[in-house]
């Protein structure tokens, strides 16, 4: 019944707030928008401590730099995942496929939180554009929230992560704050059955600019997943399967992406290497 009454309140709120959010995206300036969708956060969050019972508490905030441009890598198996972290900040930019701009107004909404709008497929135009449209969050020195596993992971579980965090790691040459999480536990991925009990975030130290690629890698995902699986709460299992602790899977959809972008790859080598040959 819990679950019920808040997936009825999450849809009722989000419809008020989206047509909020156009009315908004039409009027000049960003900030009146920003503090629009902060409180939207901020209300979700409540509805899932107050209705749903998933008492999300937020930990770190000290190794958040408190100036100059900062990325947030977190783990993402929960849709209750943007909510919380969003609530934290009050103008925040994010990372996001293009799969939902096929929504009406979607686009112009992205547009004006200044989000960086990707092609899920990847590849280097892909990872060109992210770079020119992350430009103007790093220079106004704001925050930007990315998922490196590119998807929703099962509780437990994790995905391959995906390079891009590397890339605006590089370009922005600025910190990069891994953030575990086990909130998925209580809301995992798109499910609508909602579990109560404790749902921990913990913002974690920052890793700083200078590392390689591979290097940069292993830290971050070895530092979110293992405080990730550290966070699990053993006694209280919710949405958790302890068989799936520690699995890496791939979906349908990340399998057929990952194709295509080894695809495209290749297919942009081809040349270079006939040229090498004669």
């Amino acid at each position: 019944m819990r679950s019920l009454i808040f997936n009825i309140f999450f849809l009722v709120m989000t419809v008020i707030y989206a047509f909020v959010s156009v009315i908004l995206s039409l009027l000049p300036g960003r900030k009146l928008m920003m503090g629009s969708l902060r409180r939207y956060t901020r209300l979700m969050v409540w509805g899932m401590r107050v209705i749903a019972g998933i008492k999300v508490n937020v930990t770190g905030h000290e190794h958040i730099p408190a100036e100059g441009p900062v990325i947030i890598a977190a783990k993402h198996q929960s849709y209750g995942d943007g909510f919380v972290v969003f609530s934290q900040f009050f103008d925040l930019s994010f990372v996001t496929g293009d799969a939902i701009t096929k929504f009406l107004f979607v686009g112009r909404i992205l547009t004006k939180m200044n989000a960086v709008v990707i092609n899920n497929c990847g590849g280097e135009d892909q990872r060109r554009k992210m770079a020119e449209s992350s430009q103007l969050v790093r220079e106004q020195g704001r925050r930007l929230l990315i998922y490196p596993e590119g998807h929703l992971s099962k509780i437990g579980t994790q995905h391959r992560y995906r390079k891009g965090v590397y890339h605006l790691y590089k370009d922005f040459d600025c910190p990069v704050v891994p953030l575990a999480s086990n909130l998925g536990q209580r809301w995992n991925q798109n499910d609508w059955i909602k579990h109560p009990g404790r749902a921990d975030l913990e913002f974690m130290p920052p890793i700083m600019p200078g590392l390689g690629k591979d290097e940069f890698m292993e830290k971050l995902e070895i530092m979110i997943e293992t405080r990730s699986i550290e966070l699990l709460d053993l006694e209280d299992l919710g949405h958790l399967n302890p068989d799936d602790i520690g699995k890496t899977e791939e979906n349908e959809v990340a399998k057929a992406k990952r194709l295509a972008r080894e695809a495209e790859d290749a297919s942009s080598q081809e040349p270079a290497s006939k040229g090498q040959m004669t």
